[in-house]
């Protein structure tokens, strides 16, 4: 029996800027149930039941610590396991602090490393790729997890096979740039080239050594953010300002391209990175005319479409190859086989000083979401959501002021020392100045909504005096 301490690592970075207006940047794609009730995020983690593995250690934006606590936390797999980057650095980075922290206590254990943005439809041929690759990593190979392509793909990058390791396993002949589709349609014609996943399987120590080899200087910057690293309740801080002067590279071309040890074991498990709508138009259950419906959808002679109502109906008549995606503030439509051009919409918005592309209309924060409703000259009305036992911060505005009504549930509300408590239509008025917080003790969510009157209503015109998610000024 084959028995090695493996720690899986999910990298959860990145912003997924293609599925606009889904994904935005303080809520990416791999955080969103984009095929079923799961996120990709804990799908990537619940693929993992029935491999004999550790709890993962999971790598994530400083941003996104709570979107990431909280779907952990729904899973029971939250154990202060979360390694915070403050700023990206691309994938050899983020597996280098994960292997740090691994080693840390004289431990070496064989590192699984994912996406959490992947879907894989075949779990058990995933789970069995894996077993395949185990003992190859604990010998001291470098493993890669590379699909078998089913279809000349030129949006990713190759993997070329060279001499077979026993059953299942080549030894890496090269790596190749995205091809051009006549160059793609060579590559799968003839059997010997993988799709390069980014999955990987190796021991700790060994992903050290090649990167002490090849990029010395991308480990020395990681063992510095590292040295002292602060523990903050489920989360561990590196040393922001080591880290940032950190080089951005991927794993690719920092060590699996360079080294000798390089290994690929194939997998056929159904894969997808969902990288554009295309993508997730292929992977989800269509209709008899081709199309995916998602939410409230009506259509009429209507073809090969992807079609996503977040919030209202949506309709479509004679309307053939197109991606239509309605969320609470925004409406995409574009030609399935131009929807990768998203990016430069999003490009646009960003250059305007707009916020839709890092902000949805429901805005997530540790203690549950907000929605802003409506908003005018002076004032705005939002619909808050408190979880069970959730406490906002205690906080102060110096240019507005909030009415707030209780819709359901039971609010404990401290103005300038004084504590109230209010359930349904019950309703309380906060003036400019007053210091105050919002506690919900009871057992169901609280739901109420807040009219701010005001000079100015932004949300860094929040001064946080105490606040139990480690978010106070000064």
């Amino acid at each position: 029996m084959f028995i090695e301490i493996v720690v899986p690592v999910i990298m959860a970075g990145g912003s997924g800027t293609r599925l606009w207006p889904l994904s935005r940047e303080l809520y990416p794609k791999q955080f969103l149930p984009l095929d079923g009730s799961e996120t990709m995020f804990q799908a990537t983690a619940r693929r993992l039941s029935g491999l004999d593995v550790e709890p993962p250690l999971v790598i994530c934006n400083e941003r996104h610590r709570f979107l990431v606590a909280e779907q952990l936390e729904l899973m029971g797999l939250l154990d202060h396991n979360v390694i915070l980057e403050p700023v990206g650095r691309n994938t050899a980075p983020a597996v280098a602090l994960a292997a740090l922290s691994a080693t840390v206590g004289g431990d070496d254990p064989l590192l699984l490393v994912m996406a959490a943005d992947h879907m894989i439809r075949d779990v058990a041929a995933f789970q069995a790729a894996v077993r395949t690759a185990l003992p190859l990593a604990a010998s001291g190979s470098l493993v890669t997890l590379g699909i078998v392509p089913d279809k000349a793909e030129t949006g990713y990058g190759y993997i070329r096979r060279g001499e077979v390791l026993g059953e299942g396993a080549y030894r890496v002949a090269s790596f190749v740039e995205k091809p051009s589709l006549g160059v793609a349609e060579e590559y799968l014609a003839s059997g010997d080239y993988f799709w390069n996943s980014g999955m990987f399987l190796f021991r700790a120590g060994r992903y050290l050594e090649e990167l002490e080899k090849y990029r010395p200087d991308i480990l020395a910057a990681c063992r510095a953010a590292l040295r002292e690293p602060s523990r903050d309740m489920d989360f561990i801080r590196v040393n922001a300002d080591a880290f940032t002067r950190c080089p951005s590279q991927s794993i690719d071309y920092a060590v699996m391209e360079k080294t000798d040890a390089a290994v690929v074991v194939p997998l056929d498990a159904g894969w997808s990175d969902v990288g554009a709508f295309a993508a997730l138009w292929d992977v989800l259950p269509q209709d008899g005319e081709g199309n995916v419906l998602r939410g409230d959808v009506l259509v009429h002679d209507s073809s090969n479409n992807l079609v996503i109502a977040e919030s209202m109906l949506v309709a479509t008549v004679g309307l053939q190859n197109s991606v239509v995606v309605q969320t609470k503030d925004a409406v995409m439509v574009a030609p399935r086989e131009r929807v990768g051009e998203v990016k430069e919409i999003v490009a646009q918005i960003k250059s305007a000083g707009r916020t839709e592309h890092e902000l949805h209309r429901q805005v997530y924060r540790p203690w549950g979401h907000y929605d802003s409703v409506e908003s005018g000259y002076r004032y705005q009305v939002k619909r808050i959501s408190v979880k069970t036992g959730a406490k906002l911060s205690v906080q102060m505005h110096h240019h507005r002021a909030e009415h707030w009504i209780v819709v359901s549930g039971t609010a404990r509300v401290t103005v300038d020392g004084v504590e109230h408590l209010l359930t349904e239509n019950h309703s309380i008025y906060l003036p400019v100045g007053s210091v105050h917080a919002l506690e919900n003790p009871g057992r169901i969510p609280l739901e109420l909504i807040e009219v701010q009157v005001g000079s100015y209503l932004g949300e860094d015109d929040i001064v946080r005096m105490e606040d139990r998610y480690g978010r106070v000024d000064g």
